[in-house]
């Protein structure tokens, strides 16, 4: 029997897996559905030494079983030291990846109030950050930010030196595609679209001018192994379809 065609799901979920690809022994933070499945893709196959934790205090295996203790003390050593490669979500995220998760509308009296800055600002100057957006559209890829709450290129080279030493972006990921931000001056670039999708389409629900390639590929197939992982081992409920419908 023909295996079922690769789902818009699951090509978010093998580009959010090599966000970590080469990262080595670092504490892999997935928050989100799509990330957290593409965390343990990544671990079970190109990145076997990437660090996984039960979302509180442990770090854990494969099958989830409890391999260590992760105290608060040791997770923040770990942050600041640059030993972690978190994978956030954005309700804004703009040119130069500036990121905000705090509220939507002028901060005197804002239309909507959301999380709050939470960790977003230490993540991003101390350890590599990337971003997972399940729902692409110009309201989340926006021009301008209503609040900094993840800092951008832009805003780390105006802080200086001490704010762009650990900086780093290494990609965003969507439900229409991959970008990173080797674009004019760490501006935000299309790298991959997903099959099905056209750059049109992308730039269409982008809020600001995109930089790309004139020949922009797909992002890459998985294998057969991945696909089997995916359906059988990681997600064999399927749950990733109710995050990005195809």
């Amino acid at each position: 029997m023909t295996a079922p065609t690769t789902t818009r799901a699951e090509y978010c979920v093998i580009a959010c897996a090599e966000a970590w690809r080469g990262d080595g022994e670092v504490l892999a933070s997935p928050m989100g559905l799509i990330p957290s499945f593409g965390a343990r893709l990544a671990k079970r196959t190109f990145s076997p030494d990437l660090l996984l934790t039960d979302g509180e205090a442990m770090l854990v295996g494969l099958d989830g079983t409890a391999e260590g203790w992760l105290p608060y003390r040791r997770h923040l050593t770990m942050v600041t030291g640059g030993r972690r490669h978190v994978m956030m979500g954005a309700s804004q995220i703009d040119r130069f990846g500036n990121q905000n998760i705090s509220c939507i509308g002028d901060w005197e009296r804002p239309a909507r109030q959301l999380l709050g800055v939470r960790g977003a600002p230490v993540n991003t100057l101390n350890n590599p950050v990337s971003y997972w957006v399940p729902r692409h559209s110009p309201r989340v890829f926006v021009a301008h930010v209503d609040m900094v709450s993840g800092v951008g290129h832009d805003r780390a080279a105006a802080a200086g030196p001490s704010a762009t030493r650990y900086h780093r972006l290494p990609r965003v990921v969507s439900d229409l595609g991959v970008f990173d931000f080797s674009g004019p001056g760490h501006a935000m670039r299309l790298v991959s679209v997903h099959p099905g999708v056209t750059v049109e389409q992308v730039r269409a629900a982008t809020g600001f001018e995109l930089a790309a390639a004139e020949e922009v590929p797909y992002t890459r197939e998985p294998t057969a192994e991945e696909l089997r992982l995916v359906r059988e081992v990681i997600d064999p409920g399927g749950l990733r379809d109710r995050e990005v419908r195809g």
